[in-house]
């Protein structure tokens, strides 16, 4: 959530770097909510003050054994109109935070203005695209390897699918390789956490109320869960209503976790194979840091991503998220684009996002400096370490042979049980 002192300085500036990223701040409805806020503020700390001084002149009366009845009568009507007033400013409070939580965090002045992917801009690029001596395949159409679309289908719809034998161990394979990476050469916690979660963890991270549509949504009696659309949820709320000393940063978490994602906003779009699915895998870097950190920290994470890349020699570029294509919650993204030779382009594997302290203020996780006794918001940052399907079919591309097998990366091989290469089933 938008710092509300900022807001209260200068909200047009405010207003014109969320306009950069096709938002527009109701800077109206703003304003009325926050002069009325004002309003209804200086008149509660007025009876207040009023009511007081009664209190006192009722003590001062009684000490000096006078009637204070007359006085005792006025604070008791001002207990009423102050209720009134109490009610009325967290009236005008809760319809003000309502507006605040659907506006997105605004871009880091280093974010280049666009509106959409068109005015992404490419960083840098990793690795040579492998020169096939066969026309390669897109992975969907990799006979009989153990992708299973129709099992999918007949088990839970469209978007999902089931993975047979070998195929099924490199998948698990992909997600153990990215875990010791990340924690053995990286310095990330391995956690284990739940796949379900509250609906005021989701709010925390950003994902309601806006995203609602996009959330599987269950109940067990009467209490509601969601599944988590990344464990980005999970891991970033374990510091929700937590303050933390200036010692205990950074925090750097990791998990596997299976993800869930309806893709309302999606229909059409990569419909074959096993890009955009209801549930996959993903293997999750977050931190938690110092505010004056956490932009060469997001340069650290995302590093963290490319090495699993470079490890497994796909080629890929480093893409900066123009203000139009950024998720709600960032402050300043780069996607990893992988290389599928299949399809000719390179398609995003991983997002790495500096979220600033926009999610620390829906969770109210926040640390105290050494140098200070007020706590302020941490910044948290996320990123995929990777997508795991999505890596599984980037290696189905880049390592599919002419007779249909696919060989398995050298940086796997520890992980396959003397597996080498995933055959064609017969």
């Amino acid at each position: 959530m938008i710092d509300s002192k900022l807001l209260r300085q200068d909200a047009a500036a405010i207003a014109a770097r969320l306009q950069s990223r096709g938002y527009t701040f109701p800077l109206d409805e703003y304003q009325r909510l926050e002069d009325a806020r004002k309003t209804a503020q200086v008149k509660a700390e007025q009876l207040q003050a009023t009511r007081n001084s009664l209190s006192a002149q009722i003590g001062q009366a009684k000490k000096n054994g006078e009637n204070a009845d007359a006085l005792m009568a006025q604070v008791a009507a001002l207990d009423s109109e102050q209720k009134d007033s109490e009610q009325q400013y967290a009236e005008i409070q809760n319809a003000l935070d309502a507006l605040l939580a659907t506006v997105p965090n605004p871009p880091h002045e280093s974010v280049p203005v666009g509106k959409d992917e068109d005015d992404n801009l490419e960083v840098r690029r990793w690795g040579t695209p492998r020169v096939f001596d066969f026309p390669p395949k897109e992975h969907a159409d990799l006979e009989n390897i153990g992708l299973d679309f129709d099992a999918g289908a007949k088990l839970a719809g469209a978007r999902f699918t089931v993975l047979r034998g070998d195929l099924a161990r490199l998948h698990r394979a992909i997600a153990q390789f990215m875990l010791d990476t990340h924690t053995r050469d990286e310095g990330y916690t391995e956690m284990y956490v739940p796949y379900l979660a509250n609906a005021q963890a989701l709010f925390g991270t950003g994902q309601l109320p806006k995203f609602e549509e996009d959330l599987f949504k269950t109940a067990l009696g009467e209490r509601h869960f969601y599944l988590i659309p990344t464990s980005e949820v999970s891991l970033t709320n374990l510091v929700a209503d937590s303050v933390l000393e200036e010692a205990d940063l950074p925090l750097y978490y990791t998990a596997h976790t299976p993800c869930f994602r309806s893709e309302a906003g999606s229909h059409g779009r990569d419909v074959r194979g096993m890009i955009r699915q209801h549930q996959f895998d993903k293997v999750e870097m977050v931190k938690i840091v110092a505010p004056e950190t956490s932009y060469d920290e997001l340069e650290k994470l995302t590093a963290n991503a490319e090495n699993i890349l470079q490890k497994l020699n796909l080629p890929y570029r480093v893409v900066l998220l123009c203000t139009g294509d950024m998720g709600f919650s960032a402050a300043k993204t780069y996607d990893l684009e992988v290389w599928l030779p299949g399809q000719g382009k390179y398609r995003e594997i991983s997002s790495c996002s500096n979220c600033t302290d926009f999610q620390a203020r829906r969770m109210q996780a926040r640390y105290r400096p050494k140098d200070s006794k007020k706590p302020q918001p941490v910044h948290t940052l996320n990123g995929s370490g990777l997508a795991v399907g999505r890596t599984l079919v980037a290696i189905l591309e880049n390592y599919q042979n002419a007779d249909g097998s696919i060989t398995i990366p050298e940086a796997l091989l520890p992980y396959m049980g003397g597996i080498t290469e995933i055959r064609p089933l017969r």
